[in-house]
Parts: C-alpha cells; sequence; structure tokens
C-alpha cells in the first residue's frame, strides 16, 4: 500500500507539473487578451443617454447646442453615480412631495419647481448652508422674512416646509412677473434677481441660459433638469426601490399653541412623545423653549402606531419610483 502510494503521488505530480506549465501559457496568453478586450476593474461605468429635448414646467427645451448638451450630461452623470444620495432623495421625497406638491398648485407654480426644493437642500428641514440659508427651500434670514417666515430666537419658519414652500412660491411668482420665463425663474432664485437682471441687460442675454455666470449658477438649472430625469425614471438610471425601502409619511396629531411654552420637553413628554420627536416633527423650534409673540402655532405630534416599520411601508407616491416585484 505504502508504495502503490508513493507511486501515484509521484504521478501527481508530474502531471500537475504539466498541466500547470499549460495553463501558464494559456494564462498568459488569455491576460494579455483581457488587457485588449475587457475592463481592467470589476464594475462598468456607462455614461447615461443625454436627451435631445427635455420638458420644464410645461415647456419642452432643445439641448442639443453643446453647452446645454454638455452641462446636462455633467449633471445627469453625477447625480446618477452618486448613488447613496440620489436614492435617498427619492426616499425622502416619497414623505415631503405630498406636502410640496399641493402647495405649488395652489399658488400656481408649475410642478416641476419640486425639483428645486430637491437640489436646494436634499430635501433636509433642517440643513443651513455655510452661507446661512436654511430649510427646505434654503432661505436667508432676510430673504425668509421678506417673504413672509417668523424668524425669531425661538422660531425658524424656514425650517417649517409648508410655510416655507409658500414662502418660496411667492418669490417664484414675483420673478416670473418680471421674466415670463420659468428656467430664468429658476436660475434667479440661486443668483438674485438683481444678478440676473443686471446680466440679462449687460450681455443682451433673452434668458439665463444664455448668459455667461459664475459656475454655480451656470449648473443650477441643469442640476434641476437632471434630477427630474432621475426621478421620472429611476430605474432607467440604476436606481432599483421597493415600496418598502420608500420613508412613509408619519401621520400626526396638530397641537395648536398661542402661550408660550417654557420647557418643550415637558411639552413632549406630556403628550407622549420625547423631545427628540417634538423636534424632528417640527424643525422650525429652534430652542428648547417657544416664545409665541402673541402667534398661533401648530405643532405636529406624531402617532405612537405609524412611527414603527413594523409592518413594511406601503405608500409609493409615485408609482414609477419602484419595481413591482
Amino acid at each position: 500500500m505504502k508504495l502503490l502510494n508513493k507511486n501515484s503521488m509521484l504521478g501527481f505530480a508530474v502531471g500537475s507539473a504539466l498541466c500547470l506549465t499549460a495553463c501558464l501559457s494559456i494564462g498568459s496568453s488569455d491576460s494579455e487578451r483581457a488587457k485588449e478586450e475587457r475592463p481592467l476593474v470589476s464594475s462598468i461605468t456607462m455614461t447615461p443617454e443625454v436627451p435631445s429635448t427635455v420638458s420644464f414646467c410645461g415647456k419642452e427645451m432643445d439641448v442639443t447646442r453643446y453647452n446645454m448638451h454638455e452641462s446636462l450630461d455633467r449633471e445627469l452623470s453625477t447625480f446618477t453615480y452618486y448613488h447613496s444620495t440620489t436614492m435617498l432623495l427619492i426616499k425622502r421625497a416619497n414623505r415631503l412631495f405630498p406636502v410640496i406638491e399641493p402647495i405649488l398648485k395652489e399658488y400656481g407654480v408649475p410642478d416641476d419647481f419640486k425639483y428645486l426644493a430637491v437640489i436646494e437642500s436634499h430635501l433636509d428641514p433642517r440643513v443651513s448652508s455655510p452661507a446661512r440659508a436654511v430649510g427646505t427651500w434654503q432661505f436667508l434670514e432676510s430673504t425668509g422674512r421678506q417673504y413672509g417666515l417668523t424668524v425669531t430666537q425661538t422660531v425658524d419658519e424656514r425650517c417649517h416646509v409648508g410655510k416655507a414652500t409658500e414662502a418660496a412660491c411667492r418669490y417664484l411668482k414675483e420673478a416670473y412677473k418680471k421674466y415670463g420665463d420659468w428656467a430664468t425663474v429658476a436660475a434667479s432664485y440661486n443668483a438674485g434677481m438683481g444678478r440676473i437682471s443686471g446680466e440679462l441687460t449687460k450681455q443682451g442675454g433673452e434668458n439665463s441660459l444664455d448668459l455667461w455666470l459664475v459656475e454655480e449658477t451656470t449648473r443650477y438649472v441643469y442640476r434641476i433638469l437632471a434630477i427630474k430625469q432621475i426621478f421620472e425614471a429611476p430605474y432607467k438610471y440604476g436606481f432599483v426601490l421597493k415600496a418598502q425601502d420608500l420613508y412613509k409619511p408619519i401621520a400626526c396629531e396638530s397641537v395648536e399653541v398661542s402661550n408660550d411654552i417654557p420647557d418643550l420637553a415637558a411639552f413632549a413628554k406630556k403628550h407622549g412623545i420625547t423631545y427628540a420627536d417634538l423636534k424632528r416633527f417640527n424643525p422650525w423650534l429652534r430652542d428648547r423653549k417657544l416664545l409665541t409673540a402673541g402667534k398661533t402655532y401648530a405643532l405636529q405630534i406624531p402617532k405612537a402606531e405609524d412611527m414603527y416599520y413594523k409592518a413594511p411601508n406601503t405608500y409609493v407616491h409615485n408609482p414609477v419610483w419602484v419595481i413591482n416585484k
């Protein structure tokens, strides 16, 4: 038995050596061919298709001109491969678009402006920029007050999604009266009406897309157009979501208060929620107390039974966001 095993092992070793020599030869050839025919990384990055026309605010826009095509290509590529952020935007929209869309409609502002809120704040009502613009619509304090928002020591309605959307609508309608072009209105939201009007005069342009502007404003409208393309066909751009992946709207009870609340943590406990939950559902509260100054405020108290994902989310605000699998 020992002799047989030794012979077998010797035969196996010789055979293996011959096989290895052949494999190395073949492997070397395959390797050279792979360098010519296959990617050198484990994933493939494809450029997203850039449409020749896009629709914005009910108007078809030809984007085949070199600067428009390349600008849209840049933003489509950015959002397409900015995977986690773009995916979260769609999830958040399932909760916030039901608040924003009816207000836009009430004010006669095109529905496409909800995408302006998407790129301004990533649909985070509490976000603040380095320039101190705050909230879903990124108002500066002075501009927020100008368009009807209350900003005090304890209240910042720039973080109130509904009221900030109303303020944005007032701005957008005012700008449309001035320009009569919604794309130019969108650009003015970033740069200000004074800057856009001045450049239209100096450069003899007809709308903002004709102008030479700072990079941030130049990209601004194309970012709106790009995120709209992705939101209207997420699967086309590689985003695969199911209904249970989206963030569900959470039902709340509205409690109106006209008197000061010296301790919001105690107020929250009295209503059966944590102070943290009170702040999350009322991001416009900017202190540990609320000074009403004679005004009436509605505080949202989330319903306990609706605050859990014990059952998967079934609410889908826009069916194109999800796959039916």
